[in-house]
């Protein structure tokens, strides 16, 4: 009787076995069909799991925002301009002058002919025989660094901007509301590029025209309140008339004017801008090209001793530590030596026709 019931016992572990066995190799077949499914006709999309994701974002909190717009994740300018924006007294945006488009704000001339360049001006001082303008470039991309300048800097003094940084639009509202003149820095091949490389929206010499176009507008679109534009880098883009022409004939045709800050030294900016028309004016070499205080003072004191002998000269500078504090303290005693500090458009001349 006993053999008997461990006879029973084998066969019904044996059929438990092959039973268990089956079902493990129908899971296995199961499985490698659904994947084999997936990967030839693509992952399902359950409606419950994208209502739960949606759900979960929109409680992430975000910053507020006090400019004329939004800004995306990924730093772009949202939302259209709709009505006059001001930081303080300054002029911020105004749809008569805005092109709202699916990438952001770029700049227009006005139907009763205005132009961002004198709307988004800054007042300049008059009175003084000799003018002197200042750019300090590198704003936006260092919180630290941009509050630095912005507490140091006085208002004349023309602050250029990197269209990078995502709350570019929010320091760039509180320079304005400052009294400061804002330029937008445009990303422009050097000549080391890619070793150095200003960014994905570079205009590159030898590039498609409509290429560098759109790389041109995608930065105009990333804030308001630039007078004009000046160069991010750019050796290379600046000696090469067949690149640059295009991109000053469009920058000109936004109403705004172009800056130099010298770092090419085989520019070619004076003769195309002459050509096509718009507005410009160069820099000299860097006053902090050699980060030293004696340095910039050295430098410092040959721009007024240019502006001494054509009535107005213009510097550019980098967001150093050292070149802010050398020029926060050379212009509290400017007017004394009888000049005056203004921003760029003041000496930014329409070239001759």
């Amino acid at each position: 009787m006993a053999a008997a019931v461990d006879s029973a016992e084998g066969l019904l572990a044996s059929k438990a076995g092959r039973a268990l066995a089956f079902a493990s190799s129908f899971t296995v077949c199961l499985l490698a069909a659904g994947t084999l499914a997936i990967t030839l006709f693509g992952r399902p999309h359950g409606p419950t799991i994208q209502l739960e994701l949606t759900q979960a974002a929109e409680k992430v909190a975000k910053p507020p925002v006090t400019t004329a717009y939004s800004i995306s994740d990924d730093g772009a300018v949202v939302g259209p301009v709709t009505k006059p924006i001001y930081a303080g007294k300054a002029l911020l945006a105004d749809p008569a002058l805005v092109e709202n488009t699916p990438q952001g704000p770029l700049p227009r001339i006005a139907d009763d002919g205005r132009k961002p360049m004198t709307a988004y001006a800054a007042p300049a001082a008059t009175g003084a025989k000799f003018k002197i303008a200042i750019v300090v470039s590198g704003l936006g991309l260092s919180a630290t660094a941009t509050k630095s300048a912005l507490d140091s800097l006085p208002g004349p003094v023309t602050l250029a901007f990197a269209p990078y940084a995502g709350d570019v639009g929010q320091w760039v509202a509180e320079a304005r509301g400052q009294g400061h003149e804002v330029l937008l820095e445009v990303p422009m091949e050097p000549y080391d590029f890619p070793d150095s490389d200003p960014g994905p929206h570079t205009l590159r010499a030898g590039q498609d025209e409509d290429a560098n176009i759109q790389r041109l507008s995608w930065a105009l679109t990333r804030f308001t309140g630039y007078a004009g534009v000046t160069n991010l880098l750019g050796q290379r883009f600046l000696s090469d008339s067949a690149a640059l022409s295009p991109a000053l004939t469009y920058l000109n045709r936004r109403g705004l004017y172009f800056f130099d800050n010298g770092a090419a030294s085989q520019s070619v900016v004076p003769t195309v801008a002459g050509q096509v028309g718009i507005p410009a004016v160069q820099s000299g070499a860097a006053l902090d090209s050699i980060q030293t205080a004696l340095e910039i003072d050295r430098r410092l004191s040959e721009l007024e001793t240019l502006a001494r002998a054509n009535g107005s000269a213009v510097g550019s500078a980098f967001l150093y530590p050292v070149s802010i504090a050398r020029i926060a303290a050379w212009a509290r005693g400017l007017e004394a030596r009888g000049f005056v500090l203004v921003p760029v458009s003041a000496i930014v001349t329409a070239p001759k026709q």
